[in-house]
């Protein structure tokens, strides 16, 4: 019986070291592995021990008796890797390497700005080192960023990442800062006079442009807007969605052909029976139940070859085609859709196999149209968007609609008092390093680009660039990180520990066990607060130094 891999990689890597065989790849070290939307277990060499699904946090790998009808493509997906690599030098690949250890043996105080994936695989990387204590900021009470307010509702298994990000606030010398914002609360330099070093993991929070003729009209919105709408961000609860807005043409139309597309389409088709088990946010699904949206077309500019979602996303769109829940156009324009048997190729085989279906009348459907760009969007100030015209081929045509969505990607905006280069959207630095003491992760650092696996190479660099500076003698901070407890109280910062977040945690996941679902989301930062601080704080935890070691020893 071998074992499968059935979505992203979340890059632990832990499965790899796990494997007996060296069965799994792209392994670290090998080509590949730092961008590789997924591993691939191959079956020919797999022992079917089962070591990989355990070791894995988020339960991406399963037997294949046990994977389900929509998790059967991935059978195909795993053995195609291998026909094209086909590893035949099975010498381990992963070997954990010897420890660092930092020069200067005594305490150092790191600070992450940012508690989403690129901070938390930061503060990881950080905390292997027992000379290192490592504080996390981010300006809502909660953490997670976008596995919490970006990832689907529909696609749990994703955010079993969290699982991995609990064990990291479990261990000694982490302490959470949530609800404390940088540029508000605390300046860079209120930092540096309290941490030996300063690591920003702030991510990319504006979206591109399309650049036409009225993009600004209401019902023009950006689809990552949506997405944390439906996901209950504080900063979205008010957005107004105008989803009644497309009951005329009972169509919506996506820009764009990643991830974010694919996934706003499919919510906004979806059952809202099947929606009601998630944890999407109370008053989205209210709005979606009531949607006349029965068809969103999603459109990219090139081909399917250039298609940017990735191809677990596809799998799980063309799942809820087996499962009848809707329908999935491919619309080429009469282009032919390129084939091949390469990992890259199952994409678009699994899209020819959609083209070749009977459409199935009276299903909500996702139209997945290429070759076709958007000229100008419809419509005016006052009744806000009636349609949106596009090209192709020279052939312009107006789609109808009341709702039109750009799904083309992030953009990282300028941080306070850290250097900008507007042309990348980027912090300028080298290996992370924008300057001694001073380092970013994740896409401020290397821009909206991977998966949230790709944030643990991403950290590794970075710490890497810190842990040599601070063996070239990185000066210590001249105040102790407790003043900056009394700093907060005296600018009317209001901290959440790692005990509040677990309060509020439990709490969410109590009233949506109430209704059936993993969690209810708090969406009110003021009642995120009051959840969280109604616990006692947590005592600081650390690890005992060597000399208290020695000591606890000299007396047992």
């Amino acid at each position: 019986m071998a074992y499968v891999v059935t979505q992203s990689c979340c890059a632990d890597a832990s499965c790899v070291v796990a494997c007996p065989v060296n069965c799994i790849h792209p392994a670290p070290g090998e080509p590949g592995f730092a961008t590789a939307e997924m591993l691939y277990v191959d079956a020919a060499a797999c022992v079917g021990c089962g070591a990989c699904a355990t070791a894995c946090p988020v339960e991406a790998i399963k037997p294949e008796t046990a994977l389900t009808p929509e998790e059967q493509p991935f059978v195909g997906i795993n053995a195609d890797y291998y026909a094209c690599f086909p590893h035949a030098d099975r010498r381990p690949l992963a070997v954990v390497p010897p420890q660092r250890r930092l020069a200067d043996r005594g305490p150092r105080r790191v600070v992450v700005v940012g508690a989403g994936p690129a901070g938390l695989y930061t503060a990881d990387e950080l905390l292997k080192h027992p000379e290192v204590t490592v504080d996390v900021l981010d300006r809502l009470p909660t953490p997670y960023g976008l596995v919490r307010a970006g990832v689907a509702p529909d696609h749990p298994h994703t955010k079993k990442v969290e699982q991995l990000f609990r064990a990291v606030e479990e261990q000694p010398g982490f302490r959470y800062r949530l609800g404390v914002e940088v540029g508000r609360d605390l300046s860079l330099a209120d930092l540096e006079q309290h941490y030996d070093a300063v690591v920003y993991a702030v991510g990319a929070s504006a979206d591109r442009t399309l650049g036409i003729e009225g993009e600004d009209l209401p019902g023009s919105l950006s689809a990552t807007e949506v997405v944390a709408w439906y996901n209950g961000h504080p900063d979205r609860v008010d957005l107004a969605v105008p989803l009644q807005a497309c009951a005329a043409s009972g169509r919506a139309v996506v820009v764009g052909n990643g991830n974010v597309a694919l996934d706003v389409a499919r919510i906004l088709t979806r059952d809202p029976a099947a929606l009601a088990r998630t944890d999407l946010a109370a008053v989205p699904w209210s709005a979606l139940d009531r949607s006349p949206v029965r068809e969103v077309v999603v459109l990219g500019r090139r081909g399917p070859a250039d298609a940017a979602f990735t191809l677990p996303e596809l799998v799980g769109l063309a799942g809820l085609v087996e499962a009848g829940e809707l329908d999935v156009v491919v619309d080429t324009g009469g282009a032919a859709l390129p084939g091949g048997g390469a990992p890259g190729g199952r994409k678009a085989e699994l899209l020819a196999e959609l083209a070749a279906r009977t459409p199935r009348p009276g299903l909500r459907r996702v139209v997945l149209r290429f070759h076709t760009r958007p000229v100008r969007v419809l419509g005016d100030a006052t009744t806000g968007v009636s349609g949106v015209e596009v090209e192709r081929d020279g052939v312009r045509e107006v789609l109808e609609t009341g709702l039109l969505l750009r799904a083309i990607g992030y953009r990282g905006r300028p941080v306070a008092d850290l250097p900008f280069d507007e042309a990348t959207g980027t912090v300028p630095h080298a290996g992370g390093r924008v300057r001694p003491g001073l380092y970013v992760a994740g896409w401020v650092k290397r821009g909206p680009t991977g998966f949230i696996g790709t944030n643990k190479t991403c950290a590794e660099e970075t710490v890497a660039s810190l842990l040599d500076d601070l063996d070239a003698g990185l000066p210590r901070a001249p105040r102790p990180t407790a003043a900056l407890d009394a700093l907060l109280r005296e600018r009317g910062a209001r901290p959440v520990d790692l005990a509040g977040w677990r309060a509020l945690d439990a709490e969410e996941r109590r009233r949506g066990a109430a209704r059936g679902r993993p969690r209810s989301k708090v969406v009110d930062v003021e009642e995120m607060h009051r959840l969280a601080l109604a616990v006692p704080a947590a005592p600081e935890r650390r690890y005992p130094s060597v000399k208290e070691l020695v000591g606890r020893l000299a007396r047992s």
